[in-house]
């Protein structure tokens, strides 16, 4: 799989419809991770293939999507996006984490594996 790109309407589909609800209540179906970038962005450039990487590497397992701030600036403005990129880090339960600047693949890991993919074994008491 690779990263998919996200509109508006997909984000109110997929993610979260912000104009019909006021707490959060993710709609997907795996943990995602939202980055707003911008075309002419250097460092958003910079870690896209990371992010394809990621994608494949995750594959089944968590949804990698890319909003583009300059075609969706109602999605950017709802979500104060004030420096690019950006990301949005949205576990199954509980609330997403928003994380600004440019990462580099070991701080995505470690966030996708000790946030995202939480393990939901349950450890039965002794």
């Amino acid at each position: 799989m690779t990263t998919v790109k996200l509109t508006t309407e997909d984000f109110k589909t997929n993610v979260l419809d912000y104009t019909t609800q006021e707490e959060w209540n993710y709609l997907g179906k795996l943990p995602a991770i939202i980055d707003f970038y911008a075309d002419w962005c250097g460092p958003c450039k910079m870690v896209a293939p990371v992010l394809e990487e990621l994608a494949k590497e995750y594959d089944g397992k968590l949804v990698i999507y890319k909003v583009d701030t300059e075609k969706e600036q109602e999605l950017a403005s709802v979500f104060g996006i004030r420096s690019i990129p950006t990301f949005l880090f949205i576990p199954m339960q509980g609330k997403p984490m928003m994380q600004p600047g440019a990462l580099p693949k070991n701080a995505f890991k470690k966030v996708i594996d000790e946030h995202l993919m939480v393990d939901k074994k349950i450890i039965m008491p002794e």
